[in-house]
């Protein structure tokens, strides 16, 4: 087989950018013929961007898509390139891979498995292809061949799985491909970032290079395509059951190229990193998306020197110094269309305070402590910090609905009422402060919190976007020691040193977060089993009896507690800003996990744990 350099051109693309998403293909494409690259694979859809959502459905969407390609092909002369677009043909729509060698169509490869789980759901927009069918399809006046098909290129035999294609197990294309005795297998992909997930694909390249016995290519999106998933542009290359190469994930640049000689030999293979990093390198390059393709002017931040609160400030000043360290400053506020010039020799803490404005919203039960984590935080950073007292506007409510009902609200007969309306004027005066700026309002709300309700709708659940709502309390709370120590986020020493709390009842109450629920490393364990898994209580309690050092009889009121919280709660997890999917899993019902509004809540499930 002859020795050939091939690439893999991961993209950064929006849904309805035409230009912008051409663009990006077409500079991909001049940087893949500069380094002498004879095939270039993109990833799945990236004539459209994998998050068009409904507009696959139209029959006007997948038409400009066409028309696109129509437009991309002259740039593809002297090189061989795969692009992902949708193609439909009368009332069906197909997820397929455009092959364009030397400025003509050669055909398209149609993908044959739907991702259904999770935060897929592609069954609503295209027709799984069937294997070893194909049919001349009619482009631009010719007709070209459209299914099950393979290449050749200078001796090199190679065919296509395209993203869930990989993932069948038996019935995968790629048995069929080794049948046809392929040389070199892409899988152009568009999935979505989860911690840790890297591993499972680097275990797939390896496996599928070695049972296939071939060149394996994997080539993945970029970036926060569309508001909640986000891509870490992943590129792998095996060959017979070995890791050749492997790039670093989550760039910030528009694309990427990376080559590969196709000899059995190893390149570069860069580290896979912690989970804590992944987070966020992931939250940042989210936000700096974010940021950037909704054309907002920064973010507001009600900053509480809480946990939740401190987290999404060092997430926001690390996709600043994230951002200036790959792109350079002029390409960095040229992307966030910023008029900025710097003053000082610092310019990463001028960028924090011009893009992140937060305020603490004190009242009659908040504590120093709080104050004067939320401070130091933000001056060290270089935050706007604003603070006030929500007391009168607490008062104000609070009288109006004392003399309308006759009676005064007291913390024995009105507690979750007394404490949700401070909760909910945080909110108001946030949202001023949010569209004086043009800016985005960050809401606080964690997973752990939205599994159980703990969360004051139109409070702290109030926002443009919720950064980590995907993500866990108790996983946020070793992230923060461990930024306070690996990132060198000295300023989270404050915050590490407090024990969470809401802060909403007077502080002769001694409210903290898990007296109030129960303790966090609990709710993972028996959130993993009930949400991710969709285990019953029952099977939920015989695991975790023999796993967690507990009284049966605590560790069954926990988890009652938390069924009948989750099931009364869904309406709340419903009304959830858009979050960003971080983690293997979420409960966010438009993108992952859907549960009825109402519904009769495990009383039945619940009774019958009494009894075992």
């Amino acid at each position: 087989m002859t020795a050939i350099k091939i690439a893999g051109a991961t993209l950064n693309q929006t849904p309805l950018d035409w230009k912008g998403n051409l663009e990006r293909i077409v500079l991909a494409i001049q940087e893949a013929k500069s380094r002498k690259v004879e095939i270039v694979c993109f990833p799945e859809l990236s004539i459209t961007g994998y998050g068009s959502e409904d507009l696959f459905l139209s029959y006007w969407y997948p038409q400009k898509a066409l028309s696109q390609l129509g437009k991309l092909i002259p740039y593809c002369t002297d090189i061989t390139v795969a692009v992902g677009l949708p193609v439909r043909i009368q009332d069906k729509v197909y997820n397929t891979v455009a092959v364009i060698e030397n400025g003509k169509l050669k055909g398209f490869v149609a993908k044959q498995f739907m991702a259904i789980d999770g935060v897929h759901y592609e069954f609503r927009w295209f027709t799984p292809w069937e294997a070893n069918q194909v049919i001349d399809f009619e482009f631009e006046g010719k007709k070209v061949p459209l299914g099950d098909l393979t290449f050749n290129h200078s001796g090199i035999h190679y065919g296509f799985e395209i993203c869930e294609d990989a993932w069948r197990g038996k019935v995968r294309p790629g048995y069929r491909l080794h049948d046809r005795k392929v040389d070199l297998i892409f899988n152009p992909s568009a999935s979505h970032f989860a911690m840790g997930k890297t591993l499972e694909r680097k275990e797939l390249i390896e496996y599928s290079s070695k049972i296939f016995n071939c060149y394996y290519c994997y080539v993945n999106l970029l970036g926060n395509e569309a508001g909640r998933m986000i891509f870490d542009g992943e590129i792998l290359l095996g060959k017979s059951g070995e890791l050749l190469a492997r790039n670093q994930l989550l760039s910030f640049a528009d694309f990427q190229v990376i080559t590969f000689d196709l000899e059995a030999k190893t390149q570069e293979i860069a580290a896979v990193q912690p989970k804590e990093w992944e987070f966020v390198q992931a939250s940042a390059l989210g936000l700096f998306d974010y940021l950037r393709k909704s054309k907002s002017k920064g973010f507001v931040l009600s900053l509480s020197g809480g946990a939740d609160s401190s987290t999404i400030a060092i997430l926001v000043a690390e996709m600043v110094r994230r951002g200036l360290s790959e792109l350079g400053l002029s390409t960095f506020v040229e992307k966030l269309n910023l008029d900025f010039v710097p003053q000082t020799e610092n310019p990463e803490k001028e960028l924090v305070g011009l893009l992140l404005t937060t305020a603490y919203q004190g009242t009659k039960n908040s504590s120093d402590d709080t104050f004067q984590s939320a401070k130091y935080l933000a001056e060290r950073i270089g935050a706007t910090f604003y603070s006030w007292s929500i007391d009168e506007e607490v008062a104000s409510y609070t009288g109006k609905i004392e003399n309308a009902i006759g009676r005064k609200l007291t913390w024995d007969q009105d507690d979750i009422t007394l404490q949700n309306i401070q909760a909910r004027s945080r909110s108001p005066i946030i949202w001023m402060l949010a569209n004086i700026n043009n800016a985005l309002l960050l809401s606080t709300s964690n997973r752990s919190e939205g599994d159980v309700g703990y969360a004051t709708m139109d409070g702290d659940t109030s926002g443009s976007i919720s950064p980590i709502a995907a993500v866990d309390k108790h996983f946020i709370l070793q992230w923060l020691r461990w930024a306070e120590k690996n990132l060198g986020r000295s300023e989270l020493s404050y915050v590490n040193s407090l024990t969470p709390t809401a802060e909403l009842r007077p502080l002769e109450r001694t409210q903290t977060d898990e007296k109030d629920l129960m303790p966090y490393s609990v709710i993972v364990e028996i959130e993993r089993l009930a949400i991710r898994d969709k285990r019953s209580p029952i099977d939920i309690f015989l695991i975790l009896k023999d796993e967690l050092e507990l009284e049966e009889a605590l560790l069954k009121d926990y988890i009652k507690k938390f069924f009948r919280l989750w099931s009364r709660n869904q309406w709340k997890r419903e009304r959830l800003a858009p979050s960003f999917h971080l983690d293997e899993f979420n409960v966010d019902p438009k993108t992952w996990y859907r549960f009825p509004i109402l519904s009769g809540g495990f009383t039945e499930e619940l009774d019958q744990l009494d009894q075992i």
